[in-house]
Formats: structure tokens, sequence, C-alpha cells
């Protein structure tokens, strides 16, 4: 049995008639950047996300880069963001000339922990990027308490997260926010809790593209007008360039791409935090691994065990051996990669989980019976 870490063509055989009708509209249209697919997409996620400006742009990292431009933080600035996420994050703060400061992370839901972010402020600081890891809302009501507290801007990474809500009710946030707060946050969608939200819909997240594709929103007129302009060289008509800004506009055909699976996307996330459960009862008892928490509004863009023994990379290997795909994400924390050599001190925390996770297969399409392959493999590679 092969079993894939992800698998696309299940999700695009079950959509094709409706997906090549919608291409083949664009196509005939010769309509291919920017344009009215774009405006309907930007409308109707929005609508979903309950914002009040989404604006579509090149990528998830364009997303950040132009949020962070948006907000005019640059050289001198530091932007507080968590150690244990895709390089894009850091990087985007890179790009923009300011400095990242890295905070360490929940061994729970290896998302950013607020108390780390406290420990790194200083009179520098003028912004956090939580990131929504793996698909789990970020301790945002916490977050945001610290945020109003020093007057910092949020700019939330939801590159894994479409679809994710807020309840606060993940480990780090009941015990630990203001109730009236954290209770005006319950029930928006990631991406709604911030001044920006970023998305990424490269073609593995949850609501992938067929090429790179990312949006931001905003329920900030001002912001919104101003991530529009630097999407297209910083100006607002043709020829009267007011910004330095970038070439990121997003395409017509990842748009229509990208309506026709919006349709989708609550089914998708509710079938794949089912397979997280079915997971989590079929390892329960495996004394070897620590598996995810499974709170209401986790959309599961990855399903991420720990391996606690030191086994992870031979487990791993035995995966593969059987034919089952895995990946680890993130074998090296952001802060300890060669283009930051020697500038960090590791965070603790952070550097252990590197050690320790394995992400399992998970897609919606994945069956009943490839789940208990995959829980019986492990079990198996421990037990026997």
């Amino acid at each position: 049995m092969k079993i894939p870490i992800l698998d696309l063509k299940p999700q695009y055989q079950s959509l094709k008639g409706e997906i090549d009708s919608a291409i083949a509209s664009v196509l005939e249209s010769t309509q291919f950047v920017l344009g009215s697919e774009v405006t309907a997409l930007e409308t109707e996620i929005a609508d979903y996300l309950g914002v009040k400006h989404a604006i579509g742009v090149n990528s998830g990292t364009d997303a950040l880069v132009i949020a962070l431009r948006a907000l005019n933080i640059g050289a001198g600035d530091e932007v507080i963001t968590t150690s244990f996420s895709f390089y894009a994050t850091a990087e985007s703060i890179s790009i923009v000339g300011a400095t990242p400061i890295f905070a360490d992370i929940s061994t729970t839901t290896f998302n950013i922990d607020a108390n780390s972010i406290l420990e790194k402020i200083t009179p520098k600081t003028k912004a956090i990027i939580p990131v929504h890891l793996y698909g789990q809302p970020a301790a945002m009501g916490k977050i945001q308490e610290i945020a109003k507290q020093h007057n910092l801007k949020v700019i939330e990474d939801c590159a894994q997260a479409f679809g994710a809500i807020y309840y606060g009710d993940c480990p780090d946030c009941q015990e630990n926010c203001q109730k009236p707060l954290r209770d005006s946050l319950v029930g928006k969608y990631v991406g709604n809790l911030g001044d920006f939200g970023a998305y990424s819909f490269y073609p593995t997240k949850n609501l992938g593209a067929y090429g790179d594709a990312g949006m931001i929103v905003t329920n900030d007129d001002e912001l919104a007008e101003l991530a529009k302009m630097l999407r297209v060289h910083g100006s607002k008509k043709n020829y009267h360039n007011e910004l330095l800004g970038y070439n990121s506009r997003l395409d017509s055909l990842q748009a229509c791409i990208l309506r026709v699976k919006l349709k989708y996307i609550n089914q998708w996330n509710q079938t794949r935090q089912k397979v997280a459960e079915i997971y989590n009862h079929l390892l329960a008892n495996n004394e070897n691994i620590i598996t995810p928490n499974i709170s209401k509004g986790h959309v599961f863009h990855q399903y991420t065990i720990r391996v606690i023994n030191g086994k992870r990379d031979q487990l791993k290997e035995y995966l593969a051996q059987q034919g089952i795909g895995s990946m680890i994400y993130y074998p090296i924390p952001q802060d300890q990669l060669p283009v930051y050599k020697d500038k960090y001190y590791p965070n603790p925390i952070s550097m252990k989980l590197a050690q320790e996770v394995l992400s399992l297969p998970i897609y919606p399409e994945l069956t009943q019976e490839n789940i208990e392959f995959v829980a019986q493999t492990i079990n198996d590679f421990f037990y026997n």
C-alpha cells in the first residue's frame, strides 16, 4: 500500500468538471491578471472570513511583506515572531529591513508562547507575527492583550490555517488571557483577529491554488488602500506611481480555481479534523509518541506527532519502507537557519520539538483503511 503525505489527484478528479469549466472561461476572456475573477474571489473570501477587505497577491510571502510595508515597518524596527515556522515568516521581516526577534513556542500547540513574547519586547518592537501553525489558532486573546498594552501591531500568518476559527479554548488561552478581550475574538476566523491576516494558497494548503497565490485581509480602510497600491508597483492608477511597491498581482486562473474550491473548504476542514481524531484514537496507547491537541477550531493542515524517545528519524525511515509518506516540519528552527547563523541564541522548546516532530499523511480523501494502516505501522514499529 502506498500512502503519500499528500495526494492532490483525488480532489482534482472530484472537481474536474467545475475547475476545467472555470479555467476555460478565463482562457476565453483573455483576462489573465487581476480582473473580474480576482475581484470576485476577494469579495467571496472577505464575506467568508467576515472582514472588510481581501486583497489578492502573488503568494503568502508577499502577503506578509506587503502587510509589513503597509504598517510602515522597516529598518530599525523589531518584529517578534515564532522560531518554529517556515522561513518565509522571518524572511518577510528581514526583507523589509526590520529585525526578526524569535520567541519560543508551546509544547501543546506548537504555536508562539505568549510569555516568551513578553520577554522579547524592547523599545524597538513594533509588531508581532503569530503563526497559526499546522492549522491551530494561536493564543490570540493573550497576544492581543500584549499588543494593546505595548502599542504593537499584529499580523497573523495564516498560511496553514484557512478556515480555522479561534474559540479561546486552546491550552494557552483558557487561563492566561483577559476574558472580555478573549470573548470579543471568540468565533472569528483567523486573519480577522489582528491588523492584517496573511494567507498562502500554495497547492498543498487546505485551500490551494494550482500555482503560487496569496491573500491579505484587513478591516482597516487605509491599510487596505496601501496594500492594494503596494501590490501594483505602488500606484493607484497606471503610470502614477507613488510608492516603491511590488509586482504581486494575483492571476485570474488561480482565482477561478480558488473560487471553485472555496465552496468546499468547510467540508474539507471538517474531514481533516475527523482524520485527526481517528489518528489520535488509534495512537492513544502508544507511549512513545505525543499526539496533537485537538481544539474546536483546528483545521489540521498538518497532523503532527511528537516522537519522544529519540527514534523520530528511524520511524520516518521505517514508514517510508512501508510506503507511507511523512515529513518533518520543521527540522531547523528559523533562528538557527544558515541565513541567521550565530545571530540568535536557540529557543529551547523549539530546538527540542524540532528533533521530535513528524507529520503524517492527512487530506480529506484519506480513507479509514489508509489511516488504520498508518497508525498500525507506527505501533508495529515500537511494539513488534
